[in-house]
């Protein structure tokens, strides 16, 4: 095939036929872009060698032959074209007829003029079709006689063979759409009239986006029919030839295989470093790989090790299989039991620290002592003695008598404010061993446990070093189970999200493994990576969490004690404070057990019992008034 323009090889094209491979014969480079245009290839190599896979109109470019205008028409449109039988436009009716006898047409023929006719009390409207019937001497003039067909009349015409115009010989035919009129090959650059546009003749030049597959590129390569370059069909002398089409990981998880496949590392993805195995140092530009498909199960748990200054962070498969033993949580403070809380599963805690209760702010505030047991009824609020609402936890005081507990019930119910900055540790006790999926199915995250045998498909399980581990949340995400072909017995799992990898099928054929070796179902990760997934998941599965409470102090704050004042503050504060749970608040007093909900509620303050405590300046709570600190040392002097 002898080369040819790229738009004129794409109107012959029957696409049928596809694909076929093009060779560039020459070259083009659009100045200022290296690669593409709006999404398409505007530079090409000689020699390069393009694969075309389909082609799509984008649209119609339609030029007047009598003006020279242009005009776009989309696909859709819903025009209809006829064609002209001639390209050859006549300046006179005598030309036109000698060209009919010379093409030995016998008449009548139809024909159609660029201009209207007048004629008498008649005008022919530019593009009307006229029967030229036979010549005749009309009133001793050589006349054409012509038939108007207008609707339902007919009108016969004489027009003198001397009439001036641009007449066409028209052959009417089927009307056809401008989807029929581009693709058939008998009307290509031949002029076409529609009664829908506002030119008599046309020429229709349809231009189309060439999707193809070229030499290392990953995605389709989408080239314009106009760019000027010459290419050459190939196709026959190229059967030989094998395109390289790169693919992402993402991409060949999408494919759902066939697996196992071989591929080959053609590029690692720039970025810190995710996980701390020594496989990682493995890939690398022409390392090969087995894909074995994707993992299973897809969810993974997130850890950190405690017991050390210095935690460290893993991803935990669901398939580990090593034995774990659930150890008591810890809690630094009130807020952080009533976030563990969940109504229904009984949480009991021993405080670790002493703490002295607040009895001026809400007799309710008892103190406790280290070693009291204690069991979470659930959250409320109580009234303070400046008449605000502070959010309390509601616990039980437990006895290690069950007599006494019951007599001394309603003695041993207890709030604590949630800035309470005590120290709380579970009381438990269970000493059955748990798989991972199990303890994940009946136990909520976080949690915290030790693992007491290590999983025997991973000789090397590294959580069996650590006093304990937190399990901190579950995340569910597709993996890609993976083994090194110079390494057969090492295989690892690999989320293309965050690792996504441009390989290519392996050329050749590498001896395939008889199945994937045992999997490493723990990996460790970097501290950046750790938390990046720790702030993606709170981003995406879970809202914001609340504003941690203030401790709201109750001497040192000057009010003013008038009405518009106490009114004026007790609006900001409805506006500003919020419920640290969604449940509804009560105005009445529940009456709490240990199955109690967890309800809001409010506990009034009992003002005639409190203790008074003696009006001491102090320094740390006072609001940096500087007239008062000035007039207290004048006094003190």
């Amino acid at each position: 095939m002898e080369p040819m323009q790229l738009k004129d090889f794409v109107r012959t094209l029957d696409p049928a036929s596809l694909p076929r491979v093009l060779r560039v014969c020459s070259g083009v480079y659009f100045q200022s872009s290296i690669y593409e245009i709006s999404g398409n290839e505007c530079c090409l190599s000689t020699g390069d060698l393009i694969k075309v896979t389909q082609i799509c109109l984008q649209k119609v470019i339609c030029e007047s032959l009598r003006m020279g205008e242009t005009m776009e028409l989309t696909p859709n449109f819903k025009g209809h074209f006829s064609p002209l039988t001639c390209s050859q436009s006549y300046g006179n009716l005598e030309e036109l007829i000698a060209a009919t006898k010379q093409s030995s047409k016998p008449l009548p023929v139809f024909f159609i003029s660029s201009y209207s006719i007048s004629i008498k009390n008649n005008v022919v409207p530019e593009d009307q079709p006229l029967l030229l019937e036979a010549v005749e001497i009309h009133l001793g003039t050589c006349c054409a006689r012509c038939v108007l067909s207008t609707g339902a009349k007919q009108v016969t015409l004489h027009l003198p063979l001397s009439q001036k115009g641009l007449f066409w010989i028209w052959e009417p035919g089927v009307p056809r759409t401008l989807l029929q009129a581009v693709q058939e090959p008998a009307l290509r650059d031949l002029p076409v009239t529609c009664p829908t546009l506002p030119w008599s003749s046309l020429i229709l030049k349809p231009q189309y986006e060439i999707q193809a597959i070229m030499q290392m590129r990953r995605t389709i390569v989408k080239i314009p029919s106009t760019l000027e370059v010459d290419v050459e069909d190939v196709t026959a002398s190229s059967q030989h030839i094998h395109f390289i089409q790169p693919l992402l990981l993402s991409e060949v998880l999408a494919r759902q295989g066939p697996f196992p496949v071989p591929m080959e590392i053609l590029e690692v993805p720039d970025g810190p470093r995710i996980f701390l195995s020594p496989w990682v140092d493995s890939l690398q530009q022409g390392q090969r790989l087995w894909i074995y498909g994707e993992a299973s199960p897809r969810w993974r748990v997130l850890a950190s090790s405690k017991g050390r200054k210095v935690p460290r962070h893993f991803m935990i498969s669901g398939a580990y299989q090593g034995k774990l033993r659930r150890r008591p949580r810890e809690f630094p403070t009130a807020y952080d039991l009533l976030s563990a809380f969940q109504p229904g599963q009984p949480l009991q805690v021993v405080a670790m620290r002493d703490y002295d209760g607040e009895e001026e702010e809400n007799p309710e505030f008892t103190s406790l002592a280290v070693g009291d047991r204690l069991e979470v009824v659930g959250s409320s609020q109580a009234c303070g003695t400046q008449g605000r609402d502070t959010d309390v936890l509601v616990c039980q005081r437990l006895s290690d008598q069950a007599e006494e507990e019951e007599c001394e019930e309603d003695q041993g119910r207890i709030l604590l404010p949630v800035y309470f900055p005590g120290s709380f540790v579970e009381e438990m006790n269970d000493g059955r061993r748990y798989i991972l999926e199990d303890l994940i199915a009946q136990f909520s995250l976080p949690c915290e446990v030790k693992v007491v045998a290590k999983d025997t498909s991973h000789p090397d399980d590294p959580l069996t070093s650590f006093l304990g581990l937190r399990l901190e949340e579950k995340i569910t995400e597709p993996f890609l189970v993976v083994s090194l072909d110079s390494e057969p017995g090492m295989c690892f799992e690999i989320p293309p999200r965050w690792l996504d990898l441009t390989v290519v099928e392996a050329e050749g054929q590498p001896s395939q493994p008889a199945g994937p070796p045992p999997i490493a179902t723990v990996e460790e990760m970097t501290e950046a990576f750790y938390y990046k997934l720790r702030k993606l998941s709170a981003c995406d599965d879970q809202p914001p969490p609340p504003r941690p409470p203030k401790r709201q102090g109750t001497t040192g704050q000057n009010r003013p004690n008038s009405r518009e004042g106490t009114i004026e503050s007790s609006q900001v504060l409805g506006l500003e404070q919020q419920p640290l749970l969604p449940e509804p608040k009560t105005k009445t007093l529940p009456e709490f057990s240990k199955d109690s909900s967890n309800v809001y509620s409010r506990f009034p303050a009992h003002k005639g019992h409190m203790r008074t405590k003696p009006n001491m300046w102090d320094p740390v709570k006072e609001d940096h008034d500087y007239e008062e600190i000035h007039e207290h040392l004048r006094k003190s002097i």
